[in-house]
């Protein structure tokens, strides 16, 4: 297929048909209430559904169909080859999707159409896809005994897990979680962002239509205090696995703690540190991937590199390269255009967090070198370009808060210890990237970054064979890998006399 065109995906958004219902025990079904709330696009500010409004109703239903699901053992106790292949086709199936769930995508939160396609589908599917593939390859244990006696030790399914996912990839977040939870066997009520809910609710007829037996996967479109609190309180929840802001993540922390003591398992916020040695092997590449690991997707990615820490001998030459890399290659426009690679943050309360910040830099006394204004002709003024402060202080707000766009702090350092102080010195370690020729450097540097991932020489590697998570108030436990089935099983000792 040639490749299509602003027109092309432009008509395909005017012939989408988009579902805004509530899916619970294998159908779509409206919020028990009747409510539903208006999910507007910010591409264009179109109306492209009115969606269930859920609550604390609706997560009962969902609950307890899920449930019903898992003590049956339609799912929980089939064979683990049987569940493989299931996921595998559902997998197929998001790929064969994988046109409309981008064009969702980009609709509901505004990410350009390129990295809908080529990003966050791929990484979806293979989440799904290699989480399935290994199930059958994670083995039990025997522990040592004497001759008489038999010890087993042995991996369950938690039982019911609640997934609550965010805004900014909403597909992709939803699959890392969906991946591992029903490959283990488990039942998943799934909640949405409410900015961007609209690929998840079609996940679940997908997954229905790979074999996926009713009431497995149950999605509950809503706002966080309705429905997101119900399923987080809920006495017949077992596991919340979350992605999304420290401060709610807190919360939710304690409506465990209040409620069942059910295992809580977060992927919070981040301000990443990106720090650029002088010994750097090729600072324009560096220059490339550090305008890429903030202004990808908008800024709005919890490993975006919004804390530029560069070596003072090398600054003024590195900040320059990076804006013009900005200015030349990162093109701000209408996100169904396949050109486009900056989109419009995801709605105006986003837009005003993100300029608040912007007028604290000022404030504070930072440099604003590049950008600052919103672009009032692009996707109705929710557009802002890369903008880049120099002369931070580590102190500053910009330098400490996640802002959730495409914003930049530059620091300066003259020692190493100097770059490590200011790299660690936020409440978040999610991520973090050195550059270095020096061996012995990076991997002191790798030791001393305290952050869940981090990247030598590059920004944002790794696949679905590396853990992913946060060390601090980033969070516990990791996506991706074989260590996420940690996250949805539970260890028995089976203990036998001879």
């Amino acid at each position: 297929m040639n490749e299509l065109t602003v027109k092309d995906w432009s008509a395909k958004a005017e012939n989408l048909s988009i579902i805004g219902e509530a899916f619970i025990d294998g159908g779509y079904q409206p919020a028990r209430s009747g409510l539903t709330f208006d999910n507007f696009s910010p591409v264009d500010g179109r109306l492209l559904a009115k969606v269930a409004r859920c609550d604390a109703e609706d997560a009962n239903l969902a609950v307890e169909s899920a449930r019903r699901t898992f003590e049956a053992g339609t799912w929980s106790q089939m064979a683990p080859a049987k569940r493989q292949a299931i996921l595998i086709r559902f997998a197929e199936l998001i790929e064969v999707h994988a046109q409309e769930l981008a064009l969702l995508e980009t609709l509901d939160m505004g990410k350009p159409i390129g990295d809908a396609l080529t990003v966050d589908l791929p990484a979806g599917a293979r989440a799904v896809r290699w989480s399935a593939e290994a199930i059958d390859k994670v083995y039990g244990e025997v522990a040592p005994t004497p001759a008489d006696q038999l010890g087993l030790i042995t991996r369950e399914p938690v039982g019911v897990v609640a997934a609550i996912v965010p805004w900014n990839f909403p597909l992709m977040m939803a699959c890392w979680k969906l991946g591992p939870a029903l490959a283990t066997g488990n039942s998943v009520v799934l909640k949405p962002s409410e900015k961007s809910p609209l690929s998840a609710l079609r996940l679940a007829a997908l997954a229905v239509e790979a074999g996926l037996p009713s009431g497995v996967l149950n999605v509950l479109p809503g706002f966080g205090p309705e429905v997101g609190s119900a399923l987080s309180r809920h006495i017949d929840v077992d596991t919340v696995v979350f992605t999304g802001s420290t401060r709610v993540g807190r919360q939710l922390m304690v409506d465990a703690g209040e409620s069942n003591m059910k295992q809580v398992w977060l992927e919070g916020g981040g301000k990443s540190p990106n720090v650029v040695f002088a010994d750097a092997p090729d600072l324009d590449e560096a220059a490339v991937a550090a305008a890429a690991a903030f202004a990808f997707n908008q800024g709005e990615v919890c490993t975006a590199g919004t804390r530029l820490l560069v070596e003072n001998s090398i600054r003024e030459e590195f900040v320059t390269k990076v804006m013009k890399i900005l200015e030349n290659e990162w093109k701000p426009g209408n996100p169904l255009d396949p050109t486009t690679n900056i989109g419009p943050l995801v709605d105006r309360v986003q837009l005003e967090t993100v300029l608040g910040y912007i007028e604290s830099g000022k404030s504070d006394g930072a440099t604003l070198r590049l950008g600052g204004a919103p672009l009032p002709e692009i996707a109705g003024g929710l557009l802002v370009p890369p903008t880049v402060f120099d002369n931070v202080r580590p102190e500053m707000r910009i330098a400490q808060e996640e802002i959730f766009g495409p914003v930049v702090s530059v620091m300066g350092f003259d020692s190493f210890d100097e770059a490590m102080t200011i790299a660690n010195n936020t409440i978040y370690g999610l991520a973090a990237a050195v550059w270095t020729s020096d061996l012995s450097k990076a991997h002191r540097a790798a030791r001393a970054l305290r952050a869940g991932s981090v990247w030598v020489n590059q920004y944002d590697g790794g696949d679905m064979t590396a853990p992913f998570g946060g060390f601090k108030q980033s969070g516990n436990g990791r996506d991706k890998s074989l260590h996420a089935f940690d996250k949805y099983t539970q260890l028995k000792a089976t203990w036998i006399k001879l």
